[in-house]
């Protein structure tokens, strides 16, 4: 073999190797992220509790979803205080077989000790975003499953209030009537599906943490590069921890699921935040 063919050969080689790793192994990589969640006024008896984030489960025919139950009976080990699912539940195909997929998976899912909270997320409401029914079974399934859908509501957990919006891109957002009524002199977070919402203004003096999904983390990310695709307007929401310089602190998770099965540079994530008093 000459130079020239060890070479092409070389290269074809690592080709084969990388986008077998990109198809059949890093999108089935879970990573569990340990991150602290320092929360204003919080309930001393929350004071290092768990808090745990589910992103994007894109239950559907994309990929094999019994890498979603997998994973939740590996996130189970960790007894969380509070489970916190942060949209897109499926990846909606015009078939209401995903209705039934998500009811396999959910059966599994991995409940708070304190409470589980959930929101929508872009493809939860179908085709064009535009098929409220489809938002209305799965918040159903959800509901069946132990799980409190939030749809522009809050709900109290310990003395922690959770605030939930509806999603961005979907039928009925209106977060701008639900932060009125947050009390800064009280324990606030927010769950919100697409980070684009935090340059909305909606937020009627928000301070405090907000906890999305949606980009992925762009699923194939080039070392020392921004990922080539986000499904975002603004491009720093990337993911993981971003100071909006406001008060406000974004965390993006990476998402669990995938929208198509390839992910390069960028693990499939649950996110294990500890609560902490400040």
């Amino acid at each position: 073999m000459n130079r020239k063919e060890f070479i092409i050969k070389s290269f074809l080689a690592t080709a084969g190797l990388s986008l077998f790793y990109s198809w059949q192994v890093e999108p089935f990589w879970l990573e569990f992220v340990h991150q602290d969640l320092p929360i204003k006024n919080l309930p001393s008896k929350l004071h290092n509790k768990v808090l745990m984030q589910i992103s994007d489960l894109h239950v559907g025919n994309r990929f094999d979803y019994n890498f979603l139950i997998d994973s939740f009976q590996k996130a189970k080990s960790y007894k969380p205080d509070i489970v916190v699912y942060t949209g897109d539940f499926v990846c909606w195909e015009d078939n209401p077989e995903q209705f039934e997929q998500l009811k396999i998976v959910m059966k599994e899912a991995v409940l708070g000790t304190l409470g589980t909270i959930a929101i929508l997320g872009n493809h939860d409401y179908g085709s064009n975003w535009k098929e409220e029914y489809v938002a209305d079974e799965i918040s159903k399934i959800l509901t069946d499953s132990k799980i409190q859908m939030l749809r522009d509501e809050k709900a109290d957990i310990s003395g922690l209030n959770i605030y939930g919006f509806e999603e961005l891109w979907g039928m009925n957002f209106h977060p701008e009537n639900l932060t009125t009524t947050i009390n800064p002199d009280e324990a606030n977070l927010v769950l919100c599906h697409n980070p684009d919402v935090c340059d909305l203004d909606v937020w009627n003096g928000y301070k405090g943490w907000i906890l999305s999904g949606h980009t992925h983390g762009g699923q194939c990310k080039p070392p020392f590069l921004p990922p080539l695709i986000l499904p975002v307007k603004n491009r720093e929401y990337t993911s993981g921890i971003i100071d909006l310089d406001d008060g406000r602190m974004l965390y993006i998770n990476r998402a669990l699921g995938h929208s198509y099965q390839v992910r390069f540079n960028c693990r499939p994530e649950i996110t294990i935040f500890t609560m902490k008093s400040i």
